[in-house]
């Protein structure tokens, strides 16, 4: 990406990358072996991290469907009935010791969609702070704030609907730093060469995260009750912080067992890299033509993953009528698709720009391509299917599976166009990013307030094309 202003703030992301000496491979310092490396070992951390900060998010998606009172759920829904009762006889009667609210759909919408409220306004403070500071604390402190808030959320709902906003978004406040703060860390230790890798596996914990939290908090709910879901993933979050403090560093200068070797690799490879001035040139920034590309790109994918991170499981029990068991395991199933394919895809950037002599523009390109065209395709197929439960859930893993492609393409873009304030591009586009995370759920449950209606209706579109499979998934 090329911006229209040239300046120490936005370097055009191909010059800035592919013309240092390093991504050409000659006289320079050697990789740092990856064993037991600290960059690798700030990227394990971090990826533990993202696990366990998405798995505060994600969680009540799963719990809501347990809180709720059955009874004001279906007056209000009107759940689909066009879909055969499938699920097989459970041994183990559900527990059904939690306490029970009467939510309706557009109240749920709410809850939901609050986190994002909290998590908006910390994003440019976030990469701002960091750039200046540092993101270890930052960080640190945001995922230990929201796992704190977390284990009050059952007190928050006794309390009521309101109280339960609030709290989300303060949760929201907590994880609103998280991701400018480590992009501002990884711009002081991620080699040009190795980002797409580091940062891959470093967010990659997110999808991971989605992928155990769903079912798990499908299994608690089951077995126990709502509330233990949040309790234990916000003691999680706390062991998580106590590693966090006790292990990284903010930089490699300041680390204390990183090796000389490595130490030199990476500052010698980001010597060309960084900018030496030291106020925020806000003007260039807010300029530059690649970083709105970005927040259109950043906009655009998160409006499919934030409704469908929030409101699978709702449509897992309401259309395609899976009990709370197989509801977290399937909506879990296509974020371990896309955490593979994340992890895959870093690698695979990566060797095209070292091995292949990809320009870092080309590369980012391409993958931003697969990772959007993919799922628009399959998550417009997946309207159209009836009730093939078998088919339903293969589209929804393949379209957020080839998501994954975008960790390699625009998610990284920041730190190639602005090394030195990636964390601040990064608040910026996450804002804009933000917004589908606010009003994504809240005008999906609008748009199917009769769910019964509206899926009857749309059978009867598709009857004479498309077969209703009668099987059991």
């Amino acid at each position: 990406m090329r911006p229209s202003v040239r300046s120490p703030a936005v370097n055009d992301g191909e010059d800035s990358t592919d013309s240092t000496p390093l991504l050409h491979g000659a006289r320079q310092t050697e990789p740092a072996p990856v064993c037991c490396s600290a960059r690798y070992n700030l990227a394990m951390l971090s990826f533990f991290g993202f696990f366990v900060l998405y798995a505060l998010r994600v969680n009540l998606s799963v719990a809501l469907v347990d809180m709720v009172d059955s009874n004001t759920t279906s007056a209000d829904n009107r759940t689909s009935k066009e879909c055969a009762e499938h699920s097989p006889p459970v041994k183990v009667p559900h527990n059904q010791t939690g306490k029970r609210y009467q939510w309706d759909a557009e109240t749920q919408g709410w809850i939901l969609g609050s986190f994002f409220y909290g998590y908006i306004i910390t994003q440019i403070p976030g990469g701002y702070i960091a750039s200046k500071v540092g993101g270890k604390l930052l960080l640190g402190f945001g995922i230990l704030g929201t796992s704190v808030f977390t284990l009050f959320t059952p007190m928050a709902a006794d309390l009521g609907v309101v109280a339960l906003i609030v709290l989300r978004a303060l949760e929201g406040l907590g994880e609103g730093v998280t991701f400018p703060a480590m992009h501002a860390m990884w711009s002081s230790w991620a080699p040009p060469l190795e980002r797409s890798k580091l940062l891959s596996i470093s967010y990659a914990g997110a999808q991971l995260g989605t992928v155990i939290s769903l079912p798990l908090s499908g299994i608690i709910c089951y077995y126990m009750n709502w509330t233990y879901v949040f309790y234990l993933f916000g003691l999680i979050g706390i062991f998580w912080f106590i590693l966090w403090i006790c292990i990284v560093s903010d930089k490699p200068e300041t680390h204390k067992r990183i090796s000389n070797y490595e130490k030199e690799y990476i500052l010698s490879s980001l010597k060309n890299q960084l900018s030496s001035q030291k106020s925020v040139p806000w003007m260039p920034i807010l300029k530059s033509l690649p970083l709105w590309a970005i927040v259109v790109a950043h906009f655009s994918y998160n409006w499919t993953f934030y409704t469908l991170l929030t409101l699978l499981p709702t449509y897992m029990k309401e259309i395609l009528r899976f009990n709370v068991q197989e509801n977290g395991f399937l909506s879990a199933l296509p974020y371990f698709g896309c955490w593979l394919c994340m992890i895959l895809s870093g690698q695979a950037a990566d060797n095209l720009r070292a091995k292949w002599n990809f320009s870092t523009l080309s590369v980012r390109r391409i993958f931003t391509f697969i990772g959007m065209i993919g799922p628009a395709v399959f998550l417009v197929a997946a309207g159209f299917i009836g009730c093939d439960y078998s088919l339903a859930v293969a589209f929804l893993t393949i379209s957020t599976t080839l998501g994954g492609f975008c960790s390699a393409g625009f998610s990284i873009n920041h730190l190639d166009i602005a090394p030195s304030y990636a964390g601040i591009l990064l608040g910026i586009t996450n804002t804009f990013a933000t917004i589908p995370g606010m009003i994504g759920p809240i005008i999906a449950k609008s748009l199917t307030p009769d769910v019964s209606r509206y899926f009857a209706d749309k059978l009867k579109r598709l009857e004479n094309c498309i077969p209703a499979a009668q099987g059991t998934f």
